[in-house]
Order: structure tokens, then sequence, then C-alpha cells
């Protein structure tokens, strides 16, 4: 099995005595440490307008860990292409790509958060069409040596050639979020790499990559188990009351998300909603408790199907150090059997 990062860092509002960057640059520490640790990857998210700090700029904080690393992949999990200007996000994400030595993994979704879209004054309802023409926009930049011009329903290019090149050839690896059985079909139809969410069960990991997988082989490719990134929240803990005090925060956190991603007409059925919202739910997607406890949970996950998965520590650098040296040896070397 593979392991990687998967989250993000907080910038805290405040007056001249609160150091708002002091997060960022914990969140970069961690992740070159984590390099060291033997983690191959680090997936960021990005939010907005959620009022306690999500990092927004992606490429930006990516940019930086890749510049303090040499083997870490940097990967977004995930861009919201309804938002960005395909041609300029492809000429960044471009950008990076080169700087990193073609370390980018380009991880995109169609953005699920009401708060984001009506901050961003983009229907969500549009969200699969814009989706749609941003990426073959973005794909073209990248593979097209010679001058083109875009005429499409959102975004109107002319005349134009996109610099720089990438390093990774014809493009960067391209991930794409999914959970639904729908999306999880687009996602293989197009030959993109899968990225699952943080909350789903095992039994529910195992048929998302039975699905993908019967996807890729119906449409003639070899399936590669390390096609499907996996991310799960990860707390390693030495008593029952701290594994406890993680799941109580770890719903908490679930339910201030909710909050921010439903529509005001409770209409939004993205699959982040699809997951109880209970302790036990919150436990059943999640890797907590101590290291023989996790390896059992991770254990699961790995009959599942699941070869790379992705971690978000809410244990913070311990769990990350703990996981690494208890918890990493007893799978390296190991195949799912799917």
């Amino acid at each position: 099995m593979q392991f990687g990062l998967f989250g993000a860092a907080r910038a805290e509002r405040g007056g001249a005595d609160v150091d708002s960057g002091a997060g960022f640059r914990e969140f970069v520490e961690q992740n070159v440490e984590a390099e060291a640790l033997g983690y191959s990857s680090t997936f960021v998210v990005e939010h907005h307008f959620t009022g306690f700090g999500q990092i927004s700029a992606t490429l930006d904080l990516l940019t930086w860990i890749a510049a303090r690393t040499t083997t870490l992949r940097v990967g977004t999990a995930v861009l919201v292409l309804p938002w960005h200007n395909p041609v300029l996000l492809a000429e960044q994400a471009a950008t990076i790509d080169l700087l990193s030595g073609g370390r980018l993994d380009f991880g995109i979704g169609k953005g699920y958060r009401h708060n984001e879209f009506a901050g961003f004054c983009v229907p969500m309802e549009e969200a699969e069409e814009r989706f749609q023409e941003a990426l073959g926009v973005i794909i073209k930049a990248w593979t097209f040596d010679e001058r083109w011009s875009h005429r499409g329903k959102y975004w109107q290019f002319e005349d134009i050639i996109v610099e720089p090149p990438t390093a990774q050839k014809p493009h960067p690896l391209i991930w794409m979020a999914a959970g639904s059985p729908g999306s999880i079909r687009q996602v293989a139809a197009n030959g993109f790499n899968l990225l699952l969410d943080q909350f789903a069960p095992p039994e529910e990991v195992r048929a998302h990559i039975a699905l993908y997988r019967a996807e890729v082989e119906a449409a003639g490719r070899v399936f590669d188990p390390m096609s499907v990134g996996v991310t799960r929240s990860v707390s390693i803990v030495s008593t029952a009351d701290e594994r406890e005090k993680a799941l109580v925060q770890r719903l908490e956190g679930h339910r201030r998300i909710s909050a921010l991603a439903q529509r005001p007409d409770g209409q939004n059925r993205a699959s982040f909603f699809s997951h109880g919202d209970t302790l036990e739910a919150a436990e059943a997607g999640a890797l907590y408790g101590t290291a023989d406890e996790v390896c059992a949970k991770l254990e699961a996950l790995h009959e599942a199907g699941a070869e790379y998965v992705l971690l978000n520590s809410a244990g913070g650098r311990d769990s990350l150090r703990r996981f690494a040296n208890e918890v990493m040896p007893a799978f390296a070397g190991a195949a799912a059997g799917v």
C-alpha cells in the first residue's frame, strides 16, 4: 500500500497580535516532515468563504510545498472548475508542474457547497456544463502547440497559445472527485484517476472501487489500483477519552461543513450528505483509535480494494509520525485482493 496526505491549513483572522500565516507555515513544515517519513504525496483542498480560514489559493500553497520538497507529489483535491477561468488555471497548473519537476496531480471537481456557488454568483445548476467546458479548455491548453480559439457558452478565447508547457506529457495526471455511481462512471469514461471521499464506510468504498474497476476494464483498459485515492481522517490515540474527543470533533466538523454546503431549500443531494450524522457514522469513515485499532480498520479498507490512502491527520504531526512508524510497516508491499 501507499500513503499520502490530504487536507488543509487554516489562516486565523484577528488583529495585529494574531499571526495569520502560522497555520500555513506549520502545514508546510508538516509536509516537509511527511516526505522524510515516507509519505508519497500531499493533496490540498480548495474552499472559499468559510469564515474559519480554509485554504483558498491551493496552487500557491502547493508551490511553496513543492519548493521545500524533492519527491513529494503535490495534488489538488480538488480545484472546482466551475469557478475558474480555465486558461488562467491551465497556466498556473503548468507552472507548478514545471517548477516541481513534473510532480503535480491535478485533482478536479464540480463543487458541492452552496455557499461557495452563491458567493461567486454562479448558479449550482450550471456546475456540470461549466465543469465540462472548462475541462475541455484546460486539456486543449496543455496539448495544443499552435494558436487556437474557443467560443463556448461560458468562456471565449481568441487566437491564444497557452504557456508554459507542462513537464508531464501529454499533461499532468488528472484526478476527479466522485461519490455517486453516475459520477464514478464519468471518471472512468474520461480515463481519469478517482478520488473517493473521507466519510464513506469500507463497504461503500468497496462498491465504488469495484464499479470504477469494472468501468475501466469494460473500456478495454487495465485497472491500476493506484489510480484510486481513498481519503481518510486519521487520529492515533492512547486512551478511550482521546478517541471519543476526536470523534466528537469530527462530527462537529461534518455538521459545520453541512451547514455551509446545504442549499436554502434543502435540495442539495451531493454524496457528502449521504453519510449519517452520528458518532457511529463518523467512526465508520475514519481511522481513529490505537495503532492496533487503526491497523485493523486499514486492513478492512485494504480488503475493500484500497491500495492508495490519503490521510487527513486530525491528530496533527504526532499522528502522522505514529502512523508512519507503527502502521505503515505492517502494509509495506501489501496487495489488495479485489
